[in-house]
């Protein structure tokens, strides 16, 4: 019975964390679409600045995949569009012709720049701690307009 609890437990707690994290993307999305990105296109912007922090700085595609959760053929997509809509570019890696670079441009940095704050908030609203939630006054839960 003692083993049935615990795996009980496991499973209730694993469940708690995938509503957690699809609630937490649901509202990232919610707050970033009217700058045109979703959670995702978010995440690797947000990757890439923190890889390569300086104006020309580049990652390759596939130090990119194990720290998104997307599968490397989403991704590549992903940074089709980005690509399109002029956020990053993409080039060839000289030293392995199979490997493909990705850097923000000018117009990558100042959007994640811009939606920064906006991500962050939506954090610190889902995944804040409660009680640094009950000391800023403010109720967790889903709040209007971010």
């Amino acid at each position: 019975m003692a083993a049935r609890t615990a795996g009980a437990r496991l499973e209730e707690r694993w469940r708690e964390i995938l509503s957690v994290h699809a609630r937490t993307m649901c509202e990232i999305d919610r707050a970033l679409h009217p700058h045109g990105l979703g959670a995702s296109d978010f995440e690797v912007l947000d990757l890439l600045v923190t890889e390569g922090p300086e104006d020309g700085s580049r990652c390759r595609v596939q130090n990119l995949v194990g720290r998104v959760h997307l599968s490397q053929s989403a991704l590549s997509r992903l940074i089709a569009r980005l690509e399109k809509d002029g956020l990053v570019e993409r080039s060839m890696c000289a030293e392995d012709r199979r490997g493909v670079y990705v850097a923000l441009t000018r117009r990558g940095r100042e959007l994640h720049a811009r939606v920064l704050p906006l991500q962050r908030a939506v954090l610190a609203r889902m995944l804040g701690d409660e009680e640094d939630v009950r000391a800023r006054g403010r109720c967790p839960g889903p709040a209007a307009g971010v």
